[in-house]
């Protein structure tokens, strides 16, 4: 029970921690989502503000006949960029030139610019329109690298241009690496273009583009905020999310990927998706481990005091199993002692009985009747010190023999195997050996020196005993004797006893007896057993 009632408790604290947090995965994710709009919308907002830029100097530039450089600059400066324009390399100007007009327009801008002014790649013989970055400021050697470069030759560009021609608006490009960057470079960028018209001249000719680079790494880091990075993975991809078209994205300062969460984009007339990666907590949260350790501490605490209540019915129990066993004992002891008291006091009135028939005076009847009482009493000595439980047969023969024993007058002889009585064929047993002692020490071997008795018992079979007294040595037998009270108390009373008989023998060399005594099984008297040997 304590085990069944602790995992029960377990369970529901497990149930419950995995609830709060299925919650806290809820929450953590709807915080998430609003990172991924708050960070998307800084990024749009970028973008716009680019495009209201671009919007504007194309305006401005439709307007004029030629765009030279310092009036270029002077558009730029007056711009004057601030942090959300963060990102872009800076406001480029590229004219849309005429292939075969490609030199002409190199040797116009030679005057313009420092250095040597080439287009490149150079067209070839199909090529319909050239488009080179003609000014880019901030004029800088970074940006420097990129005058001259025909961004129509590229496919994302060229595709982004005439998109936005036909659109009008402004316009960004797919994933590239701008022009500007280092030749080994492989940092990912994007175009926004927009199209600047001649107002002037008939129809809608094109003069050229307006345009923004942007370094996407740099891009997406500006619209971060510091603690954005630090718990958040960014990714940003031009379209659906593919490791192929991944622009830029900002790792957090922890490897552990978790919760994502994705917000569509749009950048200046351009589809992309904006990955926003939370950090995996390394452990459980506060509410979570404080309810698993207080409902571990609970099961712990009610395992305890059920293993105490527990144990304490077990031992109220075996208290009361151990009050009705000794009450069962106590009946039984008393029944078994009112048996024996009678079987004792019946004795005690067959020797009387005897003895008065065998005296001829008050002297002879008491004298014979103190000894044999006093047998009695020996007997029921060692039935006592075995708590009225099975008794050693050769401690019987020993008590009765006991005044015979260590003298140099008589040899006493006892051999037999180990074997045990039961109470009642103590008694009788006792009373014979008994009057056999008083016979031999009178009339027998006992009554003068060099007289020898030996009592020798086997067993015979599994719950038999026999027992042969043999006195040699002593006086010879009359044959003409009388009968005596022995004889009438071995043959009528402990043949009785033993429920088997008794044989006597008064041969001329010394009296033999054989008795033959049953013995009882153990377990014919456990009660008394588990008091001698108890668990």
């Amino acid at each position: 029970m304590p085990v069944a009632l602790f995992l029960l408790v377990a369970a529901v604290t497990t149930l419950s921690v995995f609830a709060i947090e299925r919650v806290e995965r809820q929450n953590k994710d709807a915080v998430l989502r609003d990172k991924a709009r708050t960070i998307g919308s800084a990024i749009e907002r970028r973008a716009n503000a680019a495009s209201a830029y671009l919007r504007a100097g194309a305006a401005l530039f439709s307007t004029q006949e030629t765009i030279p450089q310092r009036q270029f600059r002077e558009f730029v400066q007056e711009l004057r960029l601030d942090s959300d324009y963060r990102g872009a390399e800076g406001i480029g100007w590229a004219r849309a030139v005429d292939p075969r007009r490609v030199a002409a327009f190199e040797l116009s801008m030679a005057s313009q610019t420092p250095g040597q002014f080439r287009v490149s790649p150079m067209p070839g013989p199909t090529t319909r329109l050239v488009v080179p970055v003609t000014y880019l400021h901030p004029d800088t050697q970074r940006n420097r690298r990129a005058l001259g470069y025909d961004m129509y030759s590229e496919p994302h560009r060229r595709a982004a241009m005439d998109a936005a021609v036909m659109n009008e608006r402004p316009t960004a490009s797919g994933k590239v690496v701008l022009a500007q960057e280092e030749a080994d470079s492989h940092a990912p960028g994007f175009v926004i273009y927009m199209p600047v018209f001649d107002r002037f001249g008939p129809g809608r000719q094109l003069r050229g583009f307006i345009y923004s680079p942007f370094n996407a790494g740099d891009f997406v880091a500006a619209a971060l905020r510091m603690d954005d990075r630090k718990v958040h993975g960014i990714r940003l991809y031009d379209g659906e999310p593919d490791p192929d078209h991944i622009l830029a994205e900002i790792r957090p300062e922890t490897d552990d990927r978790g919760l994502t969460v994705t917000q569509e984009l749009l950048i200046a007339n351009r589809s992309m998706t904006l990955e926003v990666e939370a950090s995996r907590p390394n452990s459980l949260s506060n509410l979570s481990m404080a309810t698993l350790l207080f409902g571990l501490l609970v099961a712990s605490l009610l395992m305890v005091v059920v293993r105490l209540l527990t144990q304490q019915v077990k031992e109220d129990q075996a208290s009361l199993e151990w009050l009705e066993e000794q009450n069962s004992i106590r009946a039984s002891l008393t029944r078994e002692l009112n048996h024996r008291v009678k079987n004792s006091l019946a004795n005690v009135l067959s020797i009387i009985s005897l003895t008065r028939r065998r005296s001829d005076n008050v002297d002879d009847f008491a004298n014979g009747l103190e000894g044999r009482v006093r047998a009695l009493s020996a007997t029921h000595d060692l039935l006592t010190n075995s708590q009225w439980g099975m008794t050693a047969l050769r401690d019987i023969v020993e008590i009765e023999l006991r005044p015979y024993l260590g003298g140099d007058e008589h040899a006493v002889e006892m051999t037999g195997p180990p074997a045990e009585l039961a109470p009642n064929d103590a008694l009788s047993l006792g009373l014979a050996l008994h009057e056999l002692a008083t016979n031999a020490s009178k009339f027998g071997a006992l009554s003068q020196p060099g007289g020898s008795v030996s009592v020798v018992w086997e067993m015979i079979g599994n719950d038999t005993a026999r027992i042969t007294w043999q006195e040699t040595g002593g006086p010879a037998v009359p044959a003409d004797r009388k009968r005596g009270f022995g004889t009438d108390l071995l043959e009528k009373v402990v043949a009785h006893e033993f429920s088997r008989p008794v044989e006597i023998e008064f041969a001329p060399d010394g009296v033999r007896c054989v008795l033959t005594v049953p013995i009882r099984r153990q377990s014919d008297f456990a009660i008394r057993a588990r008091y001698r040997n108890p668990e």
